[in-house]
């Protein structure tokens, strides 16, 4: 039996290229026979897929968030691999790039950032669980105030679905 994955995108899909992941997850929910979710998680009404992929019952779960928070580590216990899909600002990185996540002392929580590090580290001190996580970042390159992506962060949604599959099928972060 494979690994139960659950996939969290997460970013503002009001702020271009910030909003990245909502394109990446319903990609992959599309590719899978899922029905996409709307920008606050919930399915988009009317959205079916009646031929679903032969893979769909060992298909991760998915969601999509504004931002990564606290509570999600009661969620988190019943997985055992998350992956993080998120956009990235880093000028000398790939346009998309696999990133194994590692728990981390989380310190002193007085922000309402959380990072996927600090996340998997708030799971394994209250939970002694750490599932396998990986964090899969598409380059943005506009952060305005509008709805859809840049063309060179659209360029990159098919390749992320890609490289989630693989990560979902081997739980090994592969080149994409």
């Amino acid at each position: 039996m494979g690994l139960r994955t659950l996939v969290i995108g997460y970013g503002n899909p009001d702020r271009a290229d910030d909003g990245v992941a909502y394109h990446v997850i319903n990609a992959l929910r599309s590719h899978l026979g899922q029905p996409a979710l709307t920008d606050y998680g919930a399915p988009c009404p009317g959205t079916e897929y009646p031929n679903a992929s032969e893979d769909s019952a060992a298909a991760p779960d998915s969601i999509l968030l504004t931002q990564l928070v606290p509570e999600l580590v009661n969620t988190l216990c019943d997985y055992d691999q998350v992956i993080f899909v998120d956009a990235h600002v880093q000028e000398n990185a790939p346009d998309l790039q696999c990133t194994l996540v590692t728990a981390r002392s989380t310190g002193a929580l007085f922000s309402h950032h959380v990072t996927p590090f600090v996340l998997v580290g708030l799971l394994k001190a209250l939970h002694q669980r750490e599932p396998i996580a990986y964090i899969v970042s598409i380059r943005g390159h506009d952060w305005s105030f509008h709805d859809g992506l840049s063309a060179s962060t659209a360029a990159q949604v098919r390749p992320a679905v890609k490289v989630l599959l693989r990560l979902v099928g081997s739980g090994k972060c592969t080149s994409a």
